[in-house]
């Protein structure tokens, strides 16, 4: 029994070769199936791909023959083998698998449909306007399950209808309305089965990916990772800045609620404390009783023309004006001066009764703390009249007992001695006078010196020339 043998042609060979050097050369290999991509389609892809990719197309059986002579060199490069469909195809690059599926995903373009095509998603038609008159167009589309009728004189979809699903061949008359109504849903490009990578398959329902569900998937993990690891306390470079913050706060609000006095938290301290009482004052209807002023002192006449000249300092003008009020004023004036202060404290005192008479709501302790202060104010009130009343009785006593000079004493015996002239006794200027003289000479005799002696003498007589004058005496 003779063996078959199969004759290779040498131009099939050297394309095979020329597939396992280049299997051998690129880490990355992919995959692809070319079939209903026209010439120009293709031509143009070509062009944009220039530079980052190699395309090998050969038949399949030639393609399988090169991956077969170099699987002892190449990890698990057979396992592309069921992934050859179609009209195939091998594209070898650097590129990673995920780039290389994204940018032939981006290279293609949009095709009209043709018969026996199968749809690679759902096949829909809009509602709307469409350019055909009426006629059997409306019998066909009714055929494909979609309704129609005539809207000013044109054929109008009255809803969105799919024609074809996903997965389903395209039927003849489908394709031929689809091109008519200008609906290309076919897309035209190199459809990426399988990529091959270090020993590794990835099929094209991997390497698809949406890009902006994976940045949110992203973010979400990372979010969770965060909050597992802030929650755990574990410690980070990333969670170490919360975890102090977290641990801070904590602490902070332990201290709030066990009201512990520390540095960091005496104002909330302070704030929690204010509000509380004004709750409980608002609660109870509490009200709070501002001390009486005391009444300022009245100031006589004398006194505020005495204090406008002073210029000095507070506290050197004080004493000198004290000292000045004490030797300037009169007994009379002084006298007033404590009769209208002890006025001001009696009218203190009875402001002070009458405001006790008033009804008040007060707490307990304010109330007490309240009558304590009052008393202390009305007995320091007290005191203060009583030393003014003593004051004034020593004012008065010291005028009775003062002594008299002896001038004060010859005027009192003149204006007696005139008081009998006026009542038409027997005496006249001559006689005051003799008198006078007499006096001044049993002065004399005292042991008195002689200049007083004199002074006294002198003044006497000037007074009983005054008196002549003014017509009080009669010679």
């Amino acid at each position: 029994m003779t063996q078959k043998t199969h004759h290779v042609a040498e131009k099939k060979k050297q394309v095979a070769k020329q597939i396992q050097k280049l299997i051998l050369e690129y880490p990355i290999i992919a995959a692809v199936n070319m079939e209903n991509l026209p010439a120009p389609q293709l031509q143009q892809m070509k062009a944009q791909l220039r530079g980052k990719i190699v395309l090998a197309m050969t038949k399949r059986r030639i393609m399988k023959h090169a991956i077969e002579g170099v699987k002892d060199k190449k990890q698990n490069i057979e396992l592309i083998e069921p992934h050859l469909k179609g009209m195939p195809a091998l594209i070898f690059t650097k590129e990673n698998p995920f780039s290389l599926f994204k940018t032939l995903k981006k290279s293609k373009t949009s095709a009209p449909a043709k018969a026996g095509q199968t749809a690679p998603s759902d096949i829909k038609v809009p509602k709307g306007p469409t350019g055909f008159a009426p006629g059997p167009v409306i019998g066909e589309l009714a055929q494909l399950k979609i309704k129609a009728g005539v809207e000013n004189g044109k054929v109008v979809i009255k809803e969105d209808s799919i024609m074809v699903k996903a997965g389903e061949k395209i039927p003849a008359k489908a394709a031929e309305i689809l091109t008519r109504l200008g609906i290309h849903p076919m897309e035209v490009g190199l459809n990426v089965t399988a990529v091959y990578e270090g020993g590794n398959i990835f099929t094209a329902s991997v390497l698809d990916i949406d890009e902006t569900k994976f940045q949110s998937d992203l973010e979400k993990a990372a979010t969770w990772a965060f909050n597992l690891a802030v929650e755990s306390a574990y410690p980070t470079k990333e969670t170490m800045n919360t975890l102090i913050a977290k641990a801070f706060n904590d602490a902070k609000a332990i201290g709030l609620s066990q009201n512990i006095i520390d540095e960091g938290i005496i104002d909330e301290l302070l704030g929690k404390a204010e509000r509380s009482a004004l709750s409980v004052k608002s609660t109870a209807n509490i009200e709070t009783a501002v001390k009486p002023k005391e009444a300022p002192k009245k100031e006589t006449p004398q006194e505020k023309k005495e204090e406008k000249p002073v210029e000095t300092p507070k506290e050197q003008s004080k004493p000198e004006v004290k000292t000045e009020e004490k030797k300037d004023i009169p007994k009379e004036k002084k006298e007033e001066k404590v009769l209208e202060e002890e006025n001001a404290i009696m009218e203190e005192e009875t402001k002070l009764e009458k405001e006790a008479a008033k009804p008040k709501i007060e707490a307990p302790v304010e109330k007490e703390v309240e009558k304590a202060v009052k008393e202390e104010e009305e007995k320091q009130l007290e005191n203060e009249r009583i030393e003014k009343e003593k004051e004034f009785e020593k004012i008065e006593k010291e005028k009775t007992n003062a002594p008299k000079d002896e001038t004060d004493k010859r005027v009192e015996e003149m204006v007696a001695k005139t008081k009998e002239f006026a009542e038409s006794k027997t005496i006249n200027a001559e006689k005051i006078v003799e008198e006078a003289s007499k006096s001044a000479a049993k002065e004399m005799a005292k042991d008195k010196p002689k200049k007083e002696k004199k002074k006294e003498q002198a003044e006497v007589e000037k007074l009983a020339q005054e008196l002549l004058k003014k017509g009080t005496l009669r010679k």
